[in-house]
């Protein structure tokens, strides 16, 4: 226990020395902000949905536990962009004289004890208040508060096994399709579901406080937790030891790019990083798997044929390669920040460089959505528009990070380096690239309707990609007010 705690100790150290501590207040505010919203929207709904059956014929926890397995579902979608896996953070503590598995044991029990696990009470603590202690008592809310939490803690080591397989080889990304998809199978292809009867005796189960319900879950807890373990001390074994597959492989030198000269080669640059870097490979095969499901959804389903969806689906398809990339534009280039400056308007060309490449990038969600166009279901003029609206107005919005980006991008960090985590003003742009795009959309198309609206925001697009190289200028005129500002942040923040 002792060693727990002081371990938790230099890990809230660790984050209050980081150079990027005070340059962050932003970014906390804006985080505790939005775990109180989501705390007060979560007991809003949990209140909302237990008065909402109080006067059906089946109790209201009886259609809620049903459904856990949703929940559930839902639960283990919500922690990949808010969490990962603990051993990204043992680097720092192989240095002192403790026993690399007990590190591990303890960086899963605090995974374990994460607050993340709590998240969802706010939701089933009112619901159980309402509904359930009219028959069980205070007593059963306890017991059944205490059950969800097993629960997500149980989802929380089957989220770290995932994660941790996908962050090697991203074809493990086949387990959790094959698991949701048994269990999707087993819950709408026969008549009379054993799984929405089991997932509701379960919850009963809790209420009612049978210790049989508590056992088996903490011991499927137990066997993730174990498998884990295992796993997590191989990986981490195999990267420090750098056991790794060191083959040589013929790689392409883009000799196309170069005609192009300088920023032809500062296209190769960028090209190298997303194609060869493990952090940018990962990232980039995440957000195709992505947006082929939600095309492949949209093209082939009925899921998402209401006008809502299918204007989300557009605008996230185009905007989402920007934001992975760009909200992080001069994090990359921080490790290298040294020689960059040493040439003259330098920075300028690989700033053209980047956004002449991104922009030709914004055909390859274009192209994926051809399904999607040839069944009917988006119009052609609609997503050539909001392609050129993307690479137009929402890449300026973007590029205004490069001025005020300073902490360094880990291209190296896997399984052993702290959590790359932006900035404020990052979160604040990149949602506002995302948000006000739809905003735009609902608020044209409800005034102008579908056509005009396509038009519109071509122009918009067309005007900013013509300007390019003015507002380029501005931005490189800005960076270089700013750059010993800057290169002191990216020099800090190195890993």
């Amino acid at each position: 226990m002792s060693l727990f705690i002081e371990l938790r100790k230099q890990g809230k150290l660790a984050a209050k020395r980081n150079p990027m501590y005070e340059k962050n207040k932003f970014g906390k505010f804006w985080m505790y902000f939005m775990a109180v919203f989501w705390a007060g929207y979560l007991i809003f709904l949990g209140t909302l949905f237990a008065i909402a059956f109080s006067d059906s014929s089946t109790e209201a926890y009886h259609v809620l536990n049903s459904g856990l397995i949703f929940v559930l579902a839902l639960d283990f979608l919500m922690r990949f962009p808010f969490q990962k896996t603990p051993t990204q953070e043992v680097k720092p503590y192989l240095l002192l004289p403790i026993r690399r598995n007990r590190l591990i044991d303890f960086l899963l029990i605090r995974s374990g004890l994460n607050g993340f696990n709590l998240i969802w009470l706010f939701f089933f603590v009112p619901f159980a208040i309402i509904s359930i202690t009219k028959f069980y008592g205070i007593t059963g809310v306890l017991t059944y508060s205490i059950g969800i939490w097993l629960l997500m803690v149980l989802n929380n080591y089957w989220f770290l096994l995932c994660r941790t397989l996908m962050n090697e080889r991203i074809w493990w990304i086949a387990l959790p399709v094959l698991v949701y998809g048994a269990i999707a199978a087993g819950l709408f292809i026969p008549e009379n579901s054993l799984l929405f009867d089991w997932s509701t005796d379960l919850g009963e189960e809790f209420i009612l406080g049978h210790l049989i319900a508590f056992i088996g879950t903490s011991a499927a807890i137990a066997v993730l937790w174990f498998i884990n373990r295992r796993l997590m001390i191989k990986l981490i074994y195999n990267e420090i030891n750098k056991v790794e597959d060191t083959k040589v492989k013929h790689v392409s030198e883009y000799k196309f790019l170069d005609r192009y000269g300088e920023i032809g080669e500062y296209m190769r640059l960028e090209l190298k990083m997303l194609l060869r870097n493990k952090v940018c490979k990962t990232a980039l095969r995440t957000v195709f798997l992505v947006v082929i499901a939600f095309t492949c959804a949209l093209s082939f389903t009925e899921v998402y044929d209401g006008q809502g969806m299918k204007s989300f689906i557009m605008v996230y398809n185009f905007v989402i390669f920007g934001i992975l990339f760009l909200s992080s534009l001069m994090s990359y280039e921080g490790n290298y920040i040294d020689g960059l400056m040493s040439r003259k308007e330098s920075i300028y060309t690989l700033l053209r460089a980047k956004y002449i490449l991104y922009s030709i990038a914004i055909l390859i969600p274009l192209i994926l959505m051809i399904p999607a166009m040839a069944s009917g279901k988006l119009s052609v003029l609609s997503c050539i528009a909001w392609a050129i609206f993307v690479a137009g107005g929402v890449y300026f919005c973007l590029f205004q990070l490069a001025v005020y980006n300073n902490k360094t991008v880990d291209l190296n960090a896997k399984m052993t380096n702290r959590q790359n985590m932006g900035t404020g003003l990052q979160n604040l742009i990149s949602g506002a690239a995302f948000g006000v795009p739809l905003l735009m959309n609902f608020t044209l198309t409800a005034f102008f309707g579908p056509t005009v609206t396509a038009w519109i925001l071509i122009a918009i697009g067309a005007g900013f990609i013509l300007t390019s190289r003015f507002w380029l200028k501005n931005v490189y005129h800005r960076f270089m007010k700013r750059r010993y500002k800057n290169m002191e942040g990216f020099r800090d923040s190195r890993q």
